[in-house]
């Protein structure tokens, strides 16, 4: 279920920049990822702390899952929107694991960005 901000540009922008972290995933493209988020962005997860450029360098020491032919199963959950700030939760497989992510962002001199996340890996793929 996805909350459709009255903004419906605001609500694309969110989905677009969804998109490109799926892609960027996807295809171990640090690039793309690194254009989604706010560049002080931190990753958090249960016992694990990362800034964007240690997560970045170790995105492009693994293998690519699009290169292994893993399948493109990202999902968005749902997306919540108030003013000038959203929270999105996401479906991310990868590999063995089973992530769900929590994505802030916050819409900034007109831009959306993401500016946390949070994740954990729920078990066993469904």
């Amino acid at each position: 279920m996805k909350s459709i901000p009255k903004d419906t540009s605001d609500f694309s922008s969110i989905t677009a920049i969804l998109q490109n972290y799926f892609d960027g995933l996807h295809h171990g493209d640090v690039d793309k990822l690194a254009a989604q988020f706010h560049p002080d962005a931190w990753l958090k997860a249960p016992g694990a702390r990362r800034s964007l450029n240690q997560w970045l360098t170790d995105v492009s020491s693994r293998p690519v899952p699009a290169a292994l032919n893993k399948p493109f199963a990202f999902e968005i959950l749902s997306i919540d929107v108030v003013q000038d700030q959203a929270m999105a939760k996401i479906k991310c497989p990868l590999f063995e694991f089973n992530y769900v992510d929590f994505l802030g962002l916050l819409k900034e001199q007109g831009q959306w960005r993401i500016v946390t996340k949070m994740y954990t890996n729920i078990g066993a793929k469904q």
